[in-house]
């Protein structure tokens, strides 16, 4: 059995929500113990991935409207809106104490999660890769990251989640999308409000979290206190991550589309007919169309065939053939008519918006 650190840090700023863990991974050395972080942001923010470009993730301008400050992590993942209805819970642990493979890591590090919301009376589960659900709802999610000499893994217990804020703080490619994007949060994440009907107190559920990460990893859990050490690192993370170099420096491929969750993402895409601009705003679940909106600038009777045509390509696979069969049923069955405008056009603009999921 050996020791881990607690640094129950309570609730601190948005800033220091993000760089304590960073700054404990910096600091750690040989004799440094692993460490559990729990923190809460005094307020609302974002946060970016280490590799995404700002202006193609978030909306500035709503950010700006809304003074909500923007931070740039460490590590990977998309832009998400972050508060104080969410207890952080960070892993700072020696390489050599996680499994290797970060599936592996993934798994081990939201079981006593996963444990935590079932003493609860949650019927949570582990969904690979690094997502919690309920029934098919994301209530978490996790990242990974090597910072300095240390493994981080981090993710929330998420008390409740503004799911219009988040809605409204994604860079999107039009208000459909935007719109799409707030009812498939509503669909498809929950929070452990929506699921008792209540929040229940932060500190039992750090007490049941504790106990059950203790006998996970066969470890005596001891409070600590913020050292010296940490706090210089900390300083200098708090420097680096406010800096406009950090936060606008170009990241790698920008990941298409507003990721739900593991199986659920929501994508855009357009192509031009001879009658005018086809746009698809899809919801895609497990490949298939799970929800559609189609919208443009092309002419289309009888005035019911979009809205038949959205219902008919419900659940269908996204192929090239299976589309084209479905599209080309809907216009017999319906009798559509669209001047400059022909089945092929359609399945250009879903295969297009599908095509930025890949």
């Amino acid at each position: 059995m050996h020791t881990i650190r607690l640094l129950d840090l309570g609730d601190v700023s948005p800033l220091r929500s993000q760089t304590v863990y960073h700054a404990a991974a910096y600091a750690m050395s040989e004799d440094t113990a692993d460490t559990i972080l729990l923190v809460s942001p005094t307020q609302p923010y974002v946060s970016i991935g280490y590799h995404q470009e700002l202006e193609k993730e978030v909306d500035l301008d709503t950010c700006r409207q809304r003074d909500l400050p923007i931070i740039r992590r460490e590590v990977g993942g998309g832009a998400v809106y972050l508060d104080h209805g969410q207890l952080f819970v960070q892993w700072v642990f020696h390489p050599g104490h996680l499994p290797e493979k970060i599936e592996d890591r993934f798994a081990l590090y939201v079981r006593p999660i996963v444990e935590t919301y079932h003493e609860l009376g949650i019927d949570a589960e582990y969904r690979p890769i690094n997502d919690i659900h309920v029934n098919g709802r994301k209530i978490c999610g996790t990242g990974a990251a090597t910072i300095g000499n240390a493994e981080v893994v981090v993710g929330s217990f998420m008390f409740h989640f503004d799911k219009e804020t988040m809605s409204k703080v994604l860079r999107v490619s039009s208000e459909k999308m935007r719109d799409k994007v707030f009812q498939s949060l509503q669909q498809y994440m929950t929070t452990i409000e929506e699921l008792l009907g209540y929040q229940p107190s932060r500190d039992l559920v750090k007490q049941i979290y504790l106990e059950k990460a203790a006998k996970l990893l066969d470890a005596e859990i001891h409070p600590a206190e913020w050292t010296a050490e940490e706090e210089a690192q900390a300083c200098e993370v708090d420097a680096r991550f406010q800096s406009e170099e950090w936060l606008n420096q170009r990241g790698g491929l920008r990941q298409t589309g507003i990721k739900i969750h593991q199986d659920v993402r929501v994508v855009e895409g357009a192509t031009k007919a001879p009658g005018g601009l086809v746009r698809a705003t899809l919801r895609l679940r497990q490949g298939r169309i799970d929800d559609i909106v189609l919208s443009g600038d092309f002419t289309l009777t009888p005035a019911f065939a979009l809205a038949s045509l959205e219902q008919s390509l419900r659940g269908v696979t996204v192929s090239q053939d299976a589309l084209s069969a479905r599209v080309q049923q809907a216009y017999r069955a319906t009798g559509i008519q669209s001047p400059g405008l022909a089945p092929e056009h359609f399945v250009q603009a879903i295969l297009a918006a599908a095509g930025a999921a890949q």
